[in-house]
């Protein structure tokens, strides 16, 4: 029997293919994880609110309501664990619905184990230096009379201010560069920025007001 305590964290998966559970409790066993699996939303949220994993990883198509209004629920909760939403049937609009949403990322199947483990563990790192520190120029990021940013929004917000890249903000927060650029949609959205100066512009004058 594996030692709990020597496991790098609990992952839950949730997919309604026994095959893809399986699969998956093999490939993140091996990295290292212990991981708890469920075949529909409904199960997953009477134990994901009493305790937190290192992870989700929530499959869209599955039984009762859809991973994203699971995903939806959670983030309402403020849910303090990463999530990924995974589809076999991905496209732009799923992935963007996915990250407008709170997810952390959107991974496409098929996925091969090795990398899927090693983007986990980058993920997962990044999220835990992120929450460890707090960061105070993030939680500052507020916009009397705009919609209001998610933390996350904050977090990209603050490092295209500083001049990253997608790729660099993406390295530093542990996702993929597609995903900066979905976030940085929705902050210019919410912002009503017209190009990346303007909201420069309008993250500046929200600095010098506050």
């Amino acid at each position: 029997m594996t030692d709990k305590s020597a496991t790098r964290g609990e992952i839950f998966v949730v997919d309604d293919d026994p095959a893809v559970r399986e699969t998956l409790s093999i490939v993140l066993s091996a990295g290292g994880y212990q991981v708890v699996c469920f075949a529909d939303g409904a199960a997953l949220l009477a134990v994901a609110r009493t305790r937190t994993p290192s992870c989700i990883l929530l499959d869209v198509h599955i039984p009762g309501k859809s991973g994203l209004d699971v995903l939806k629920e959670l983030r309402g909760e403020d849910y303090p664990a990463p999530i990924f939403i995974i589809s076999g049937q991905g496209d732009i609009a799923t992935a963007v619905s996915a990250i407008k949403n709170g997810a952390l990322d959107f991974i496409e199947k098929p996925f091969r184990g090795n990398e899927l483990v090693a983007r986990l563990d980058e993920a997962i790192s990044a999220y835990a230096r992120r929450q460890a520190q707090n960061s105070a120029k993030a939680e500052a990021l507020y916009f009397p009379g705009r919609e209001p940013l998610t933390r996350r929004e904050r977090e990209v917000l603050e490092r295209f201010a500083a001049g990253a890249s997608n790729k660099e903000a993406g390295r530093e927060l542990g996702i993929s560069p597609r995903t900066i650029e979905d976030h940085r949609a929705n902050i210019m959205k919410k912002l009503g920025a017209r190009n990346a100066a303007d909201l420069i512009r309008i993250v500046l004058t929200a600095s010098r007001a506050s």
